[in-house]
């Protein structure tokens, strides 16, 4: 009964976060509020709202790895559609927006802009796994299902490489976000889970009254 109390509050605080994020943007740019290059604010505000959902969503396992919390899990899928949406809020803005479609402009971006092809092909990458988040392509998939969404770890270090080239000087924030990626890349690997797992049960029977 709490967990599922427990879960139920977390969406209601993603949803909730997640849109009122959007919200604020939206206020932002109706009442004149953003910076003097306001085209490129709502660019990164929406590619920064879609890194620090993209690494909430990667945290869900580990987090459920290391503590037990299985309600982390409940809000994994949301949060990593979500991600996915800000990340086309993202690719808009800067294709529709920013270049007017020009095809020959953004050519000439993917091309001599290395933070544009590197934030292109990030995008490639969580198209498919967005697109296949569902129980029902998990079925169809099968163990093909578990070797795509594997890249979305691929798809953050690109989006946080993407972010280090296109801020150019005071990289420190995209670099926690890498530091914090890594770390969580090496929760998942298969030794460090049963480590945790040994010791969290270790942790839980010593407090058991002898």
């Amino acid at each position: 009964m709490i967990a599922a109390l427990i879960s139920q509050w977390l969406r209601v605080v993603v949803h909730l976060g997640v849109w009122l994020t959007f919200a604020g943007i939206v206020r932002d740019a109706l009442t004149n509020r953003l910076n003097a290059e306001p085209i490129r604010d709502i660019i990164l505000r929406t590619g920064n709202a879609a890194l620090v959902l993209l690494v909430l969503s990667l945290a869900c396992t580990p987090i459920n790895t290391m503590f037990g919390f299985k309600s982390a899990l409940k809000v994994r899928r949301a949060l990593g559609l979500y991600a996915f949406f800000y990340a086309v809020a993202h690719a808009t803005m800067f294709i529709a927006v920013d270049y007017g479609l020009d095809i020959d402009l953004l050519k000439e971006a993917i091309l001599e802009k290395p933070y544009a092809l590197v934030g292109a092909t990030a995008f490639l990458l969580l198209t498919p796994i967005a697109l296949t988040s569902t129980k029902g392509w998990m079925r169809r998939l099968g163990q093909r299902w578990t070797t795509l969404h594997r890249f979305v770890y691929l798809a953050a270090l690109l989006v946080i490489v993407h972010f280090v080239w296109l801020v150019k000087l005071d990289v420190r924030e995209p670099l926690t976000y890498g530091a914090i990626v890594v770390f969580l890349l090496v929760l998942r690997l298969r030794w460090i889970r049963q480590w945790i797992s040994r010791l969290r049960s270790r942790l839980f029977f010593s407090r058991l009254p002898q």
